[in-house]
Order: C-alpha cells, then structure tokens, then sequence
C-alpha cells in the first residue's frame, strides 16, 4: 500500500538559464544572469549558463531519458528573453517553437509539463530600461510576457506558476548583493518584492479572463525556522524569522494580505511597501489554486543584536559557511547537533514534514506541490559508473516524510525532484551536482544514468510503495 494518491504527480525539475545554454542562440536576447555571471568575482571560478547542459540542442535526448525513467511530470522554466528578446515588443518565434517543441516532446511520452514564468532570468533590457522589479513598469511587462505563454503554449500545459522562489532572487540580489541587480538597499528590496506580488497577482487575473483550463499557482523556498534555544530572546527571534520567511511569501498568494504586524513593522522602519490605489485589490481577488514548495533545509535561529552578515558556502568546503544573520533580528546558525551537506545545509527530513504541516495549519487544504527537493553533492564518476547512494538515502527520507504528512492530511499532489540532470547551480557552478543524470563536461556533455535513476524509476512505477 502507499500513502501517496494514485494520480500523484512523480516527476523532476530543471530551470531555463541552469540548463538550456544556447545563451544566443536563434535570436535569444541577453537576461542579467548572462550579463552577471560574466562579471568578476560572480560566480563560482567563473562559471556561467553560456552552454550548461545544452539542453536548448539536445531536449529530444534528455526527454528520452526522462521516458526511460517513468516520469508522470517534468518542471521546467521559460527563459523570458528566448521568447521576447527585449522583454517586451517583438515576438522571437524561433524561442516560441523551442518550447513548442519540448512541450510537444513531453506530451509524446505522456509527460505533464509544469510551467515557471520565472525562475530569475529577467531579460537584460527591462534592468535597463527601467531598473526591472525596482520599478511598477515590471507589472505591465511581466503581465504581457504571461498572456503570451498562456496563449500560445495553454492549450497543453494545464500547471504553471509565476515565480520560483522570490525570497531568493529578491533578497540575495536586493540585499546581500550576491545576484543580480547586486544592491544592498532593503527599502528597494520590500518595494521590488511589492511589485512582484503585483505582478503575480495581474497574472493570475490574465490566466482566468483567458480561460486557461489548469490551475496556476506560486513557488516559494519552505526553510522552516526553530530557536536554537527556549530562550525568550530566540523564541522572539525565531518567531520574527518564520514570518519573514514564510508568512510574507505566502500570505498575500494564499490569503490576498500581507501578514499585518510585519507590514506595520516594515513601513514603519523602512518606508516601504508603498500601494498605489488598487493594490489591495488587486491581491486580494486573485488568491492562487496552489503553492509550489521548495524544501532543502531547515533553519536554526537565535537573537542576534549587533551583527550582519550575507557570508554562505558557495565553495562545497563543509564548514566554510560565516552564516546569515540581520542585526537587530535575527541569526541563522548551525545545529549543533545537525547532519550536513558540503555546502552546510542541514540534512533533516522531519522539517519537510514540518513544513507541509505548517502550511496546511495556516492555509487549510490548499494543494501542494513539492516543486524541488534534492541534494547537491559532488558525484565522482568512478569506471564509468556513478553510484551515488547519499542522493538516494536523502531521497528515501524526504520522499517518507512527505507520506508521514500526507497520512496527517496535508493535500500533496506531486513531488518534483531537484534536479534531473547535472546543470549549473547558480553561485556553485558545476561542481555541485544534483541530477539523476550525469553530464561529463570533459566528454563531450556525455549523458550517463547514476545509480539514482534506477532507483526513482522504481519509485515512481511503484507510486511510492517500494519504500
């Protein structure tokens, strides 16, 4: 028997600039990661998505692949300036028929494509015109670029959503300076993160006037929060911390509103989110049909009164993490009784758990996703064979804990796992790999099956029972 629904959604993820490469390929314009990622001191030993997988020239391949594995559902995202290189105007309909093309791939092997508008490559041309998400011009633009997806790519994709992950690309490019726009300015950080709720608000309204049958939701990082200690400082500390990391990020998609004591709180010490007329409006009547959930790690917070720092491990030298940590607020520490990766993240299944517990407390039976969940290591290719038993091991656990969560009544629909080939992990550059497939980089981007393939074939033909 298996806990999991029997038309639970087994399937893996990948993103457009992680992946695809073909940076200028067939009229593609430039987005800030292709423009970033070139700058000194970016990226890891200065790696970048110029080629990454080369997934743009060898989809037909890695579908087949994905076929081979038993795949229910495939997440992907749309590069905004393969499709319009300027990021609004002019249609590059070569970018059009590349997903025409993969989503056609995908529906051949009975594969469902789940859609992200955004995963954090916003065309180069909209930072310059107008500053991107500094600006309320984003809503507009973002509102076109999603009318041209539903109306040319909805009549086969029945799952999308918005953005991936906000609290990532707003706050390490808006605040720590380590993505791109690279600022360190808080007060454009609330209002960006303001326009970007706007922008997902006015696309949930565009996707029901359009008609698009499916449903259309968020993806958001669950990092779920406990205090170090039971002290009154860290439990206030840690309290803060859940709802900036969860409460902001859900509450107006879920609820319409943003979580009123942190807003009050915000204006007040950083003048922003400043509404124009209709904003309020405009959230509250278009509540999303489900949330994507991200979970890798958990976070152990403790009061934090005198110190800053934006320091994470981006080099996999476990233990080389200085942590995050917002003077006045709060600090992320370490466990120090935790299980962690090389990249210092901890290894804790009971916090998926947790987390789908907390939002099903929160929110009611709003429908879940897992839209990613993995682990990076670095896998050596050792004659000819990748036996890559920790990804399993932490598989086997997370994908247990979610059944653990399903039996107490948090409605999951699917589990996309992270990722389903090797491709560039943003700050990490290539070393840090978390596929089912292997992408030898020294032959040729050669694909081979680790030993984890195998075994979510098994998984995913067995709905979960194998375990």
């Amino acid at each position: 028997m298996s806990e999991f629904p029997k038309d639970f959604l087994w399937g893996a993820a990948t993103a457009a600039y992680q992946v695809e490469g073909g940076h200028d390929a067939d009229g593609k314009g430039p987005s800030i990661w292709d423009v970033y990622s070139h700058l000194p001191g970016t990226t890891y030993e200065g790696t970048n998505g110029d080629v990454a997988a080369d997934h743009y020239h060898r989809y037909k391949e890695d579908v087949a692949l994905m076929a081979e594995m038993g795949l229910k559902s495939y997440r992907f995202s749309i590069s905004w300036p393969r499709i319009l290189p300027k990021g609004r105007g002019e249609i590059n309909e070569a970018g059009i028929k590349f997903y025409n093309d993969l989503i056609g791939e995908l529906l051949k092997y009975d594969i469902k494509p789940m859609v992200t508008l955004y995963h954090w490559d916003l065309p180069q041309a909209l930072q310059d015109d107008f500053g991107g998400w500094d600006s309320r011009e984003i809503i507009d633009a973002f509102d076109n670029y999603a009318r041209l997806c539903f109306s040319r790519f909805g009549d086969r994709v029945t799952l999308w959503s918005t953005f991936n992950e906000p609290i990532i690309f707003l706050g390490l490019g808006y605040i720590t300076a380590k993505h791109p726009p690279g600022l360190k300015d808080p007060t454009r950080a609330i209002q960006a993160c303001h326009h970007m709720f706007l922008s997902h608000a006015r696309a949930v309204r565009s996707f029901r006037q359009l008609g698009v049958k499916g449903q259309i939701g968020l993806v958001n990082v669950m990092q779920p929060n406990d205090p170090l200690t039971q002290s009154p400082g860290d439990l206030a500390a840690c309290a803060l911390a859940e709802g900036v990391y969860t409460h902001w990020f859900f509450d107006p998609v879920l609820k319409g509103t943003y979580p009123a004591d942190l807003l009050a709180r915000t204006q007040e010490s950083l003048k922003a989110p400043v509404f124009a007329p209709g904003d309020e409006e405009l959230l509250r009547d278009n509540i999303c049909d489900f949330v994507g959930i991200n979970y890798y790690k958990r976070g152990m917070i403790e009061a934090n009164p005198d110190e800053n720092s934006y320091e994470i491990n981006t080099s996999g030298k476990k233990g080389s993490a200085v942590g995050v940590a917002f003077k006045g607020l709060f600090k992320v520490v370490k466990n120090p009784n935790g299980n962690f990766t090389d990249w210092d993240w901890e290894i804790y299944p009971d916090g998926l758990t947790a987390s789908l517990m907390r939002i099903t407390k929160r929110y009611g039976n709003i429908p879940i996703y897992i839209t990613e969940n993995g682990i990076g290591t670095k896998d050596p290719l050792e004659n000819g064979e990748i036996r890559d038993q920790p990804r399993i091991d932490y598989l086997r656990a997370h994908v247990k804990a979610i059944a653990e969560a399903i039996s107490s009544g948090a409605n999951v629909r699917g589990y996309y796992h992270w990722s389903f080939i090797d491709l560039l992990s943003w700050l990490n550059g290539y070393q840090k790999q978390y596929g089912f497939v292997y992408v030898d980089y020294k032959n040729g981007l050669t694909r081979k099956k680790k030993l984890s393939f195998s075994w979510y074939r098994k998984v995913v033909a067995t709905n979960g029972a194998i375990l």
